[in-house]
This record gives structure tokens, sequence and C-alpha cells, in this order.
């Protein structure tokens, strides 16, 4: 149990939070909601002991393992897989210590360490590790690649992996699905109603929050108010709250202006002196209750287009990916593959995307797969490999990209950013525009540089708005949006007139917005038939034959050219090669463990380290062998089941 009494705390001249009362039941799993700023990331800095109250108390148990993740990724030389293990520092200590036993050939102190992982658990841990790192979205062959060769986004997703790796009684995640896609999102739902202890989440994600928490802490004011259920039953209970506030409300200001009526009137008069008297102190004694105030400070909206052409855009088998010597970029590769390229890099194949005016769209697949090489081949920031893109001469594209938010002028302001797209027109015309995104007043004229991501996001939507695009293309708009302005951008984007392909990890988002989906997946783009529940079934079941869809199924082989039949019939023959090696893998790996299991029991025997001390140390090193063969083989396994899987 966790609580927090008549707490406050202050961040500079400022008050945060202010007399909360609160607490929390071992094994909730608690979102903590409210805007930008209300203090919910300073909440869990005091959890983790680095900030302190300035008023009230903190009760913590007693040997809390906490467990959170962390904000930044030293370039470390260790293996992704290690760096993940590390995350359970007392079995990283122990198996250090075992490995140092072994090496110096104390037996004593090997046998020692031994104990100490079977009670951690931990032989199994180079497996668990790699199922978080698999769930996270890592190929097979990424686990044993250096952290220092990661990119930033994917650096995020290990120190996920190291946070859930630690055992802990308490878990802090602080927007966790900024970085994933929403394949990784789905498995991280699943894994967090399995987890066994308490768990705290900040998350602008409400689909994410609707399918993870059983309770919410909602910040504002100052206060905060607990509210049991997921997002979407606090959003019920807050806006029968508020409508509740504002009867009692309405109510208190008619008989307000009905008692100070009858005061006016009757005060001087002898007569009525008693009773005016009387209403005077009814009046001091109306509890003041507010009027509700809108919490969504703004709406906008992307402006009818000058020209809406029937047939937009069309890409007719094309081969989408890198030229000669570029670096990719994005979210199409994992790490390791970002160095200049000799040769040109394919990413999808055999393309035929038409996009017609009105269509909405959204881009489904795990980070990795092409949807941002699919986007930027859109734009035509990316010329086809092979294959041709056909463009409608009045296609004006609005175009977010990942780095969008990144790319703002430094030291510039956002009536800077808006002149130089529109030198010519009247700076009040500009203001104008820029208030409507709530840029408001001396607010233009900030530099970005003390802007928050979320600021900068809505400036970066502002400038594309300013040009009234037919053809919006998003990549992950929402990543610095809080709740508010996601509810914005859902309410512009489901008005917009134009046509819309979107990239999000956003469920809520996309069924708001997107008619319809593609799911861009191991080479292809391809219409999916479905919605997004349908997608999470389909990704929870695509490991099974019965649920495998495609052209290939429908159409009959005698239909398909010789060179395809050839091709699937190489391909069945190396998937039966595969399936029979991970029948061979599994067999050892039995073998394997019944022979550990009783190296173990003779290490456990006092009796043997009384014996010779050559037999125990042909012991000890049969089971590091023995262990790091199971490792060999646990990797060949999930990198052959993920290729059948596929």
């Amino acid at each position: 149990m966790i609580a927090f009494r008549h707490f406050a705390l202050r961040r500079g001249s400022r008050l945060l939070l202010s007399d909360i009362d609160l607490v929390i039941q071992s094994g909730w799993r608690l979102g903590v909601v409210g805007r930008n700023g209300c203090g919910k990331s300073s909440l869990f800095a005091v959890l983790q002991g680095q900030l302190e109250g300035d008023a009230g108390e903190l009760d913590l148990p007693a040997k809390l393992r906490l467990a959170s993740v962390a904000q930044e990724t030293p370039a470390l030389p260790d293996a992704a897989i290690d760096y993940v293990l590390g995350g359970d520092e007392e079995l990283a200590a122990a198996l250090r210590a075992e490995s140092d036993a072994l090496e110096r050939g104390d037996m004593e102190a090997m046998a020692h360490a031994h104990h100490r992982i079977e009670e951690l658990h931990g032989y199994d841990a180079q497996a668990r590790a790699g199922r978080l790192l698999h769930g996270l979205g890592f190929a097979p062959d990424t686990h044993q690649r250096a952290v220092k060769e990661f990119s930033g986004g994917w650096r995020v997703r290990l120190n996920l992996a190291r946070a859930l790796m630690a055992p802990s009684d308490l878990l802090l995640l602080d927007e966790p699905t900024n970085h994933l896609d929403l394949d990784a999102v789905l498995w991280l739902e699943e894994w967090l109603r399995r987890y066994q202890g308490t768990l705290l989440v900040i998350s602008h994600d409400r689909e994410f929050l609707d399918g993870v928490i059983d309770h919410t802490l909602h910040l504002v004011d100052g206060g905060g108010r607990l509210y049991t259920g997921n997002y979407s039953a606090f959003e019920r209970l807050r806006a029968e709250q508020l409508r509740q506030q504002q009867i009692a409300h309405d109510r208190e200001q008619a008989e307000r202006a009905h008692l100070q009526s009858f005061v006016d009137r009757f005060k001087a008069k002898a007569s009525k002196a008693k009773q005016a008297q009387s209403r005077m102190k009814r009046l001091e004694k109306l509890a003041g209750t507010e009027a509700v105030r809108a919490e969504r400070p703004f709406r906008f909206i992307f402006a009818q287009p000058d020209r809406l052409p029937d047939s937009m855009l069309q890409l007719e088998s094309v081969i989408a990916g890198y030229p000669a010597g570029s670096r990719e970029e994005g979210d199409d590769h994992l790490p390791g593959h970002g160095e200049p390229a000799a040769q040109a890099t394919p990413i999808l194949h055999d393309v035929r995307f038409r996009l017609e005016a009105g269509e909405r769209i959204g881009l489904l697949g795990p980070n990795g797969a092409g949807k941002s090489t699919l986007v930027k081949t859109l734009v035509g920031e990316l010329a086809p490999l092979g294959g041709e893109r056909k463009a409608h001469k009045d296609l004006k594209i609005g175009y977010f990209a990942q780095h969008t938010v990144e790319s703002l002028r430094e030291g510039a302001s956002p009536f800077d950013h808006l002149q130089d797209k529109a030198p010519g027109v009247a700076a009040q015309a500009l203001r104008d525009f820029l208030g409507s995104w709530n840029f408001a007043g001396d607010r233009a004229f900030e530099s970005v540089d003390g802007f928050s991501g979320g600021e900068r996001a809505r400036l970066a939507l502002a400038l594309i708005a300013w040009d009234k695009p037919n053809l919006l293309l998003l990549d992950e708009p929402t990543n610095h949006l809080d709740l508010d302005m996601r509810e914005a951008l859902a309410d512009a984007l489901a008005d917009f007139d134009g046509a819309l392909v979107l990239v999000s990890h956003d469920r809520h988002l996309l069924g708001m917005v997107c008619d319809s989906f593609w799911r861009v997946a191991d080479g292809v783009a391809e219409s999916f038939d479905g919605d997004l529940d349908d997608y999470a079934r389909w990704l929870r079941a695509r490991g099974s034959a019965a649920k495998k869809s495609g052209k290939a199924q429908a159409e009959p082989a005698a239909a398909k050219p010789a060179e395809q039949r050839r091709q699937d019939a190489a391909q069945r023959d190396a998937d039966k090669a595969s399936r029979q090696r991970v029948k061979k893998i599994e067999t050892r790996t039995a073998a394997i463990e019944a022979e550990l299991n009783t190296i173990e029991q003779q290490l456990a025997d006092p009796a043997v380290y009384g014996g010779p001390t050559a037999e125990l140390l042909r012991l000890g090193q049969r089971q590091a062998a023995l262990r790091q063969e199971k490792e060999k083989l646990e990797a060949e396994w999930l990198e052959l089941y993920e290729r059948l899987e596929a």
C-alpha cells in the first residue's frame, strides 16, 4: 500500500500538487491523467525518490522493489540482450559472481553463486529477456547487437524491456507507447495485464489505458481525484460530475439572485428587516459552487482545399526503397542497417496503391516493415526503384513526418515560421491564423526553443494547415500530443474534406478518422479486410494456418506462373526443413535440461564439496557448457519460429 497524506509539491514558485490524500492499494493498475504540466511526471519522480515533497507525507512499503524506464541510454558496447538482462540487478550480480568463481576455480564461491541463481530463477533469464525483445519488435538477429548501434527510438524500447525484466512490486511507466508500433503496443497491453505488482502508468493513448488500467487518478488544478475503472469509465464519471456541478451552480445562482432581490427591496423597511437579515445570512452561507469551465482550450480545423481531384495519387507496380548510397531513416529498419548502402535497398515490392478523393486510409504493421518508406514514396521524397508514381496536377500534399517536430528552426518564433511560408501576407492575417491554433498574443513571437514537444507538434500541424492541402500524409503525428490535443486532432481530421493516409499507434485516432486499412509487412503493402479489432485478433492468431490470409491461398496452384510455383515449392521445402530443425532443437533442449537437473542435484549434495576437486571442476565446466549450448539453441529456435510464423 502506498499512501500520500496531505501531500504538496512545488516546482520553483509554482504549486504543482496541493493537499493530496491518496491510498494506492497493492495490485492496482492505476492510470495517472491530466493536462501537460499538471504534475504527473513529478509525482513519479517523488515515488522514485528524485524529488521531495514540500508538505505532508508519503508512506512507501519497506523494501519496495521499484522499476521504471530510464530516460537515457548510454552508448554501450554490451549486447542488447545482456543490457536487458541487466535490469534484474541481483541476477546480473549472481551471474557475474558465478562466472568469476568458475574462472578462478573457486568451487565454494561457485556453489554459493549457483544456489543464488537458482533462488532467483536465473537459468531461464536469457529466454525471458529474448521474449521481451521479441515482443517489443526486435528481430532475433539483433539480440546480440551492441546497444550503441541502435537508434534513439529503439534504445527507448531497450529501456522498456530492461524495466520489464526487473523484478518489481511497483512499476512506473511514463508514456511507454510513444516509440512503439501498434503491434508492440498490443503485446505490451497483454504483458501488463499479466503483471502481478502495482502499476502506475502515464499515457496519452486512451485505448491503451482502457486495456490496461483498473483505476484512474485525475490531476487537475493542483489536486487529485481517484476514480474506479478505466479511462472511458473516468470520462463518463467526470462528465456526470461536471454536469451535476453546473446544475448546482445554476441553481445556486438563481437562489442567490432571488435572495439578493429580496434584501435589496426590503432591507430599509422595519417590518421586513428580520426577514432581510435572515436572507443575508443565507446568502453568506451559500457554497459558492464554481461554474464548469470548458476543459479543452481550443479546437482547430484543416481548411477546405481549393481543389479536390477525384483520382489523386497512384503507385503502379512500385518497388519502394532507398537508392544506392543513401542512409535509411525512420522506423523502416532495425538498428545497424542505417549505414550507407553500396547498392539500392528495396523494402516493398509490387506496390499497387490508388488514392481517391475522400479516402481515409490507416497503415498498419510493425516498425521496420516499411510504413514510413511507403509514406515517403507517396510524398515523392523517395523516388520508386521500379514502377511508376502518378500524381494529379492539382495534388497538394500536407506531410507530417516523424522528424518534423525536430526540424523547426532554432531561435525562430511561430510567426517567423509562418512568415517564411507566406512572405507577402499581412502580419495581422498571420497572427489571426496562429491564434486559431492557440498561439495568440505574445506566444506567436516566442522562440520555439522553449516550447514543449506538444507545442512544437501543434505548430508543425498549423504550418501544414496553412497550405490548404487536399491530401494529408501523417506519420505518427500524436507522439508529443496530450489527450486533449489528440481529441482536437481527431475532430479536425474527421471534418477534413480531403484524402488522408495515417500512420499511428493511437488506436483511438485511427478508429475515429480512418475508413479502411492497409497492412505493410513482409515486403508487401496490401489492403487489410477488417477493422482494428480484427487486426488485433489477426496478430494474436497469425501463427495459425487457419488464420493465414492472402492471395496465395485464394489462387489455385495451376493458375500461377511456373516460376512462382517453383518458388512456392522451394518455400514449402524450406519450411519443412525448419519445422524438422525446430523439433530437433526441442528434443535436444529437453535432454540438456534433464542433464542440467542431474548436475544441479549433484552440486546440491554437500558431500561433493568434500570429494576430489577435479570432479567438482568437471561438473562446473560441464554445467557451463550445457547452459551455453542451450542459450544458442534457444536463440536459433526463436529465429526459426519467427520465420515460420511470418
